[in-house]
């Protein structure tokens, strides 16, 4: 049996005489309807900027504009849980069409004067894609503070910074955390970049080329808040390049944020045992009641790999020819869920970091492996006797192998002794005044640290100083786009309600001659 064609379903007094399919109503419509709830504020900010724009141009009748700006005002009071969406007649925008007709009768007509269903959505799409970039790099910010602060109060806990998970040399775990933290604040000029494509109005393009009424694209995009107009409009229709860039900041943000939470896993294990998660991060185990599972981690981890599905799934999408549904069909839900995703993970993450708790005297333990200090030991040797380094690294790599068989600690007198093996003298250390006890001592090692960047406490601390001044410039960035949003759309409402109480609303139906 053919469904009945539900009133105000586009086309059917045209080429569609059936439909819509139940099961395109399922596959393809429900998909749409989906991104209603994104989609409805930035459809309503839409109208009125094109009704205003339109009235200003004079291109509607004389009542025209007030009477539908006055629909439409009222149009947007009802939220969109209240709103009466149909899924049947497609997306978002067919359901607001088809509720302001009932409202406003043919008046509602002049509203697509110059502009496709796809402009609308396009606009209210980039306007929430603005919005939720902000909210990521709110995100990004706060996880960058958060590992500063714990960065910074870190500067002199002692560990053996690890490179295959082995042990490698001696550092601060400061110094650790701060690595962290420059990644993070680096994701912030690529979130900035990702937003500038996100800012660039749509608004006045036509579907692919343009429209005869010759819009003001500039006027448009000064209601809507953008702070530019594409300078081809089938390029800001359709290119998807934006979207990628958006979504791969997220994924990176993310994964600096899952590469933390993967170390923290193995640093939190038993074998470890150099820091224990909040018991607010982890959770209890059903079966097991000894266990206490670091989930939080588990959480981050799992969100990053699927947003970097996500991203693949994006990459696949683009391959499509231009000026294509199938490149957004899933484009819309896919960018903002993935980004809200991510603003969730990074503030789980941050939280993480700001209940993290050190294991001090387990951090420095491992730092005392004398063999954490070999390197430095090679260097000392080079400096005090002369001999190259290939020389010293083949020394110290014996008397180490040496010490790990025979249980035996490294000593002056038994690096001497792989050092008459390797090079037929006698009393090498002692002849050149090595102190391996000192060379040894971690804390003397992290102090010889004097390059800019190194894991000395200072170095560490010096770093934090100059980090959050420039973090501190990307949170301003951040608030004065978001305060720039709300003056926008304070500033087009009002507009609105200026036109609108200029004269009685025309009667639903009413037809009048264009002004010129």
């Amino acid at each position: 049996m053919t469904p009945a064609i539900p009133e105000g379903y586009l086309g059917t007094s045209g080429r569609i005489s059936e439909g819509p399919a139940p099961e395109l109503v399922e596959a393809g419509y429900r998909l749409e309807h989906g991104d209603a709830d994104m989609l409805h504020h930035g459809l309503h900010l839409a109208d009125l900027a094109h009704v205003i724009s339109l009235d200003r141009q004079r291109l509607l009748p004389d009542a025209a504009a007030p009477a539908l700006l006055t629909q439409l005002l009222d149009l947007g009071e009802v939220s969109v849980a209240d709103f009466p969406f149909d899924v049947r007649l497609g997306d978002a925008y067919n359901s607001r069409e088809q509720e302001l007709v009932r409202r406003a009768g043919d008046l509602a007509g002049w509203v697509h004067l110059g502009r496709t269903r796809r402009e609308a959505g396009r606009i209210a799409f980039r306007l929430s894609l603005r919005d939720q970039l902000l909210d990521l790099g709110d995100a990004v910010a706060a996880f960058a503070d958060a590992v500063a602060d714990r960065a910074e109060s870190a500067a002199e806990v002692v560990w053996s910074d690890l490179t295959y998970l082995q042990p490698a040399q001696p550092s601060t775990f400061g110094h650790y955390l701060a690595s962290f933290a420059e990644e993070a604040v680096r994701h912030l000029p690529r979130l900035r970049a990702a937003y500038a494509w996100a800012d660039v109005s749509p608004a006045g393009s036509g579907g692919v080329g343009g429209t005869r009424m010759g819009l003001d694209r500039t006027g448009l995009a000064d209601l809507l808040g953008f702070s530019a107009v594409g300078r081809n409009t089938r390029d800001t229709m359709w290119n998807l390049d934006g979207l990628v860039d958006a979504l791969t900041v997220a994924v990176q943000a993310t994964l600096t944020a899952s590469r933390l939470a993967e170390d923290l896993q193995i640093f939190a294990s038993p074998g470890f045992g150099l820091v224990r998660i909040h018991a607010s991060h982890c959770r209890a185990s059903v079966l097991m009641p000894q266990k206490r599972n670091p989930y939080a981690l588990a959480v981050i981890r799992a969100g990053a790999s699927t947003l970097v599905g996500r991203l693949t799934g994006l990459l696949t999408t683009c391959r499509t020819p231009s000026g294509q549904t199938d490149n957004w069909l899933h484009t819309y839900g896919e960018v903002t869920s993935s980004l809200a995703l991510a603003t969730r993970l990074l503030a789980l993450a941050r939280a993480v970091v700001e209940r993290l708790e050190l294991d001090d005297e387990a951090l420095a333990r491992g730092a005392r492996d004398e063999q954490t200090a070999a390197t430095d030991l090679a260097d000392e040797i080079t400096r005090c006797t002369g001999v190259d380094y290939r020389t010293s690294y083949r020394i110290v790599g014996r008397a180490v192998a040496t010490s790990l068989a025979t249980g035996r600690g490294l000593s002056t007198e038994s690096v001497d002794e792989a050092a008459a093996v390797v090079t037929g003298r006698d009393n090498l250390l002692r002849d050149g005044a090595v102190d391996v006890a000192a060379v040894l001592d971690p804390l003397q090692v992290v102090l010889t640290r004097r390059e800019p960047g190194g894991c000395g406490p200072a170095h560490v601390r010096q770093e934090i100083g100059t980090l959050r001044p420039e973090l501190q410039l990307h949170k301003e960035w951040l608030n004065a786009r978001r305060m720039a949003h709300r003056e926008a759309e304070s500033a087009l409402v009002a507009a609105a309600r200026a036109v609108a109480a200029r004269a009685p609303a025309a009667k639903p139906g009413s037809t009048h001659a264009v002004r010129r």
